[in-house]
């Protein structure tokens, strides 16, 4: 093989599986080998090489007898350790709930994926609880990013495993969570294709929350034809709906407020040459200030983020007693400033929210938004680490893009469309409004190729 089976994208390896030329069991074996091989030990927390070997052989014999349970019987999968897996605890990323009891049952997108004869390989690292777009965690380690190539920089957060198991060729796909950008946030810094879907079109049982009203799901993988497949088989579809659409008369939106602020140039200009490479597709874009954008950072500087006081709501018992000192400072520091959201304030933001919705909607109409993903390439660790103001800017300014998405309930996949500071790479994101997920990867699967241009 030209390069290993985790190296390749989920449409590859299923024709390779499909057409009897690989077969589950090698697949799995070799891709445990990779992991086993490979140097940084942060990027998985737990390994379900049981499990896996058992489902490869059952998805094995299946094929042996031309009962095929579809083109991801047989593809391995690893999952952000949120997702529960029956007979392990689920640690989302903290040593503080490392004692708790087994899951008694798969998460339902996990048992979904099994349905479908995806081979579930193990649990991906992450931020803890998370709370925090770099993918720093003190507990289980930081996993490395895989394209940097002059220093350790972050993976980005929070699904940080999930990114780099993907771009380090580990997996084909990785299951990620995102609620303020923790899957498109990681497939940006790593050069991978990250797709997050609208708010409650994928099932969250058994996915452990940071804050329900934000929470969603999506892959990390090597494209779009991809994070289609996956889809389907996590809203329990045999194949997928989406239709690839034509470039040819798409209508753009670019903000022209907030996304680009401070922005570095190279991912300025990497997104602007992706742009203009849609444009000489058939791409007509238009440029406009979008006064949502700026609502919504007053919000949280009236009222905090509603991120933060789902967050606390969620753990502020935790935070009263002994686990505190067990967490990440950061993450402690951080949800403890939902303490100071009230009643009240929630229910103003909530309110807003519905309101800033109803009026983006109308402003954008079927048009797809498109800016950088992050605004900057993945940052070296040690920095990070060492300087908590440091830290909490840079996971600001990391999360800000992102974010605005999470908070308006769009739908969005970002896509590699190019390089920029120490040639790391630099993600576009295309989002749709709420619900307009076939839309968007209609799209996106023809926009793809040209987004992309010459990157990897």
């Amino acid at each position: 093989m030209s390069k290993s089976f985790g190296a390749m994208s989920v449409a590859q390896l299923s024709v390779l599986i499909q057409g009897a030329a690989a077969d589950p069991v090698d697949v799995a074996e070799a891709v445990f080998e990779s992991i086993a091989n490979y140097a940084d030990k942060a990027v998985f927390t737990v390994l379900t090489e049981s499990r896996a070997m058992e489902e490869a052989r059952a998805s094995s014999k299946r094929l042996r007898e031309g009962r095929s349970l579809g083109l991801l019987d047989g593809i391995p999968i690893a999952w952000k350790d949120l997702f529960d897996i029956e007979g392990l605890a689920t640690t989302a990323g903290s040593v503080v709930l490392a004692g708790d009891a087994p899951a008694e049952r798969d998460a339902a997108v996990i048992d979904l994926l099994r349905q479908a004869g995806m081979v579930a390989v193990g649990r991906t690292n992450m931020s803890e609880f998370a709370f925090s777009g770099l993918g720093i965690n003190p507990h289980y380690g930081t996993p490395v990013n895989p394209r940097g190539t002059d220093l350790p920089r972050i993976p980005g957060g929070s699904s940080s495993g999930a990114g780099a198991a993907v771009a380090a060729g580990l997996v084909p796909v990785a299951m990620g969570t995102d609620t303020g950008g923790s899957v498109r946030i990681p497939a940006a810094f790593n050069g991978i294709v990250g797709y997050k879907a609208t708010r409650g079109r994928h099932a969250m049982e058994g996915v452990y929350p940071l804050a329900k009203s934000l929470d969603s799901l999506g892959p990390l993988c090597r494209s779009v034809h991809d994070a289609v497949w996956i889809d389907a088989a996590m809203r329990g579809r045999t194949a997928p709906e989406v239709v690839e659409r034509r470039l040819q008369g798409l209508e753009l939106l670019v903000p022209e407020n907030i996304v680009f602020d401070g922005a570095e140039p190279g991912v300025v200009a990497a997104f602007e040459a992706a742009l203009e490479r849609l444009q000489q597709a058939g791409a007509r874009v238009s440029r406009a200030v979008i006064p949502a954008f700026n609502e919504i950072f007053d919000l949280m500087t009236r009222y905090g983020p509603l991120v933060t006081a789902e967050a606390f709501a969620l753990h502020h018992q935790r935070l009263a007693g002994p686990d505190a000192d067990r967490m990440d400072h950061r993450v402690v520091m951080r949800t403890r400033l939902g303490a100071k959201t009230t009643l009240a304030d929630y229910l103003a933001i909530l309110e807003a929210r519905s309101r800033l919705i109803a009026d983006v909607e109308r402003l954008v109409g079927d048009r797809l938004i498109a800016f950088p993903t992050v605004a900057h390439v993945a940052p070296p660790i040690a920095p990070l680490q060492q300087d908590d103001e440091l830290f909490f800017a840079t996971n600001n300014k990391t999360l800000r893009n992102t974010a605005l998405g999470n908070f308006l309930d769009w739908c969005g996949v970002s896509i590699p469309c190019g390089t920029g500071l120490s040639d790391m790479p630099v993600g576009l994101l295309l989002q749709a409004t709420a619900n307009r997920d076939e839309a968007l990867l209609g799209i996106a699967l023809a926009a793809e190729p040209v987004i992309r241009g010459d990157f990897a």
